[in-house]
């Protein structure tokens, strides 16, 4: 798959302190990457060095196939910045808001009241227009800033911390919107903290801590990777111990564990085979007798996979 951000032993300094330490990323087009760290980990010093704000103290980095280095301006017109942090005048609407940054991008005059429009709709904030920008709640203001990113149509939006400090109706809006523009081909690097959020809206994720690349990939192979094998939870109406005893026979199942202690009882089952041994476990199961009444996967969470990566460590 073509990258669109590809970087190759990035590094960044601040006097003696490293922030990133030979970085190698590799985002496709397409793709929705969420950046996850803690504090300090390099993640915005990463974006900005995207951005062609910062320039990296060694190594390399491309955007659309183009020099962060020797061709800041072709990468300017191939992406879009939401900063963690945004200013907004004041005494400004939100259309002359967005017609200050698509003078600012040299948007010919003839396409700018269309495209304007049709931003604030896509935001949702059509019906605001004509209110003063510092009127705006937060939420309002984040999707405003989002549509100031897509004024000169980027291939890449990079979004540092988005839904920070949002209430949970707007970020569930922000999801929303982050999904509409997959859709519309975009190619989105988004980094936050809140990994649940990013959990149910990103196709590929990178860890990072201490300016070093922990994991990086798509969410099911990384996902794969740290728990080779996959757990199901198994209920049953039949009698638990027997049941735990007739899949212990199966093929490819490496532990069975019973519980108890919740409601309604159980059983975990690891196997290590593909989707053929799940289904002749089951199979095997029903042939023991067992009376199954709910058969599923448990699926992992970005939460497990970042601590099981990370060491909690910030530089």
């Amino acid at each position: 798959m073509t990258a669109i951000v590809e970087t190759k032993n990035l590094t960044r300094y601040y006097g003696a302190m490293l922030a990133l330490d030979h970085l190698n990323l590799h985002i496709p087009a397409g793709a929705v990457y969420g950046f996850i760290g803690p504090n300090g980990a390099g993640k915005t010093t990463t974006m900005r060095i995207l951005t062609t704000l910062l320039t990296p103290s060694g190594g390399e980095a491309w955007v659309a196939g183009f020099s962060v280095t020797h061709q800041r301006t072709e990468v300017r017109r191939a992406v879009g910045f939401m900063p963690d942090s945004f200013g907004f005048y004041n005494n400004m609407t939100a259309a002359e808001y967005l017609k200050f940054f698509a003078d600012a991008y040299h948007v010919p005059p003839a396409r700018q009241l269309g495209l304007i429009e049709d931003l604030l709709t896509l935001v949702d904030l059509a019906h605001k227009r004509d209110s003063d920008v510092m009127s705006l709640s937060r939420g309002m203001k984040q999707r405003l800033s989002l549509a100031r990113t897509l004024i000169h149509d980027p291939q890449l939006l990079i979004l540092d911390e988005p839904a920070s400090g949002l209430d949970p109706r707007a970020r569930v809006e922000l999801r929303e919107l982050l999904k509409e523009l997959r859709r519309l081909g975009k190619t989105i690097m988004i980094s936050s903290h809140i990994l649940t959020e990013l959990a149910e809206m990103c196709t590929h994720i990178g860890i990072i801590e201490r300016g070093k690349l922990l994991a990086s990939g798509d969410v099911t192979t990384i996902m794969r990777s740290l728990q080779p094998h996959r757990t199901f939870e198994v209920h049953v109406i039949s009698d638990l111990e027997q049941a735990a005893a007739a899949a212990a026979t199966a093929d490819h199942v490496l532990a069975v564990r019973t519980i108890t202690d919740d409601e309604p009882p159980r059983l975990e089952i690891d196997v290590d085979g593909d989707n053929h041994a799940v289904s002749a476990l089951l199979a095997h199961l029903i042939n023991h007798g067992v009376e199954v009444v709910h058969f599923t996967a448990q699926t992992s969470n970005l939460e497990e996979v970042f601590l099981k990566v990370t060491q909690g460590v910030v530089g």
